[in-house]
């Protein structure tokens, strides 16, 4: 190959390890974060639910995301409601979604009754509290949102018979630097770039967005090159946008995202 593949990744969180991944494995990096979290602004669902939790009129709690489950603890703190909710959340099963939300829980001392397998989707979360045993049936579920809601958890877990209730802490919101990915954009359509990789199906949805205000949605979605996923979740909306996944890492990871789309492109 005369030229090393350049790489395009939409990080944001952790762009400058994604960048360093890249260069390590053999690539050359163009990382434009495409997201940032923002606090809501109006937490009164969110305040009303922590409430419910501190009273103990919650009967099991599902977290989602590490970052999610540490903005729901300051929450708490802010509503003097801190100290209340954590002694009621070592009486009640825990659900993790993955590593991130239990190494939060671990900091705090507390244990998870069940944690969901990789890739950890909403199915995985699903699977493991059926296989736990796990009765929901008349019970009230507290489930603490990252971002967007997840309607698909929601009515999995109604259907068996939760009555489920919000906790949203922060939602999505494009950078306020916006440069770096108009300039990736236009890097795809030029064809300057050789692998698109996205670690969430929410990076997508901003780059498509950002595409579509500069009128070259269409374009971009024509000419991106070799489309990455870090998982199902992330593939599921790749292919909803009507993009092929190219590549899907296994396990759901950064790591194995870029090692793989690289030997991938490469071989």
């Amino acid at each position: 190959m005369s030229h090393l593949p350049v790489v395009c990744s939409f990080e944001s969180r952790r762009a400058e390890e994604m960048f360093q991944l890249i260069e390590r494995h053999g690539g050359q990096a163009i990382v434009a974060p495409s997201m940032q979290e923002i606090p809501l602004e109006d937490n009164r669902e969110a305040i009303r639910v922590i409430r419910l939790l501190a009273l103990g009129k919650v009967d099991c709690l599902i977290l989602l995301t590490g970052v999610g489950t540490t903005a729901m603890i300051n929450l708490a703190r802010s509503e003097s409601l801190e100290q209340r909710m954590l002694e009621r959340m070592t009486q009640l099963p825990l659900i993790v979604r993955g590593p991130k939300p239990a190494a939060v829980i671990h900091r705090l001392g507390l244990q998870p009754a069940v944690s969901a397998e990789s890739p950890n989707t909403w199915r995985e979360v699903i699977a493991a509290i059926d296989a736990a045993g796990l009765g929901l049936k008349g019970r009230t579920v507290a489930v603490q949102e990252y971002g967007v809601s997840s309607p698909d958890l929601a009515d999995a877990l109604q259907q068996r018979g939760a009555d489920v209730q919000k906790i949203p802490v922060y939602r999505w919101a494009l950078p306020e630097d916006q440069s770096p990915l108009r300039q990736a954009i236009h890097a795809s359509i030029a064809g300057n770039t050789d692998v698109t990789l996205f670690t969430s199906a929410q990076q997508l949805r901003h780059v498509l967005q950002v595409a579509r205000e500069l009128d070259l949605e269409e374009k971009w979605t024509r000419t991106v090159p070799n489309v990455g996923s870090i998982g199902p979740t992330c593939s599921d909306a790749i292919r909803e946008a009507g993009l092929r996944v190219w590549f899907e890492a296994d396990p759901s990871k950064m790591g194995p995202l870029v090692r793989g789309a690289l030997a991938q492109y490469i071989t």
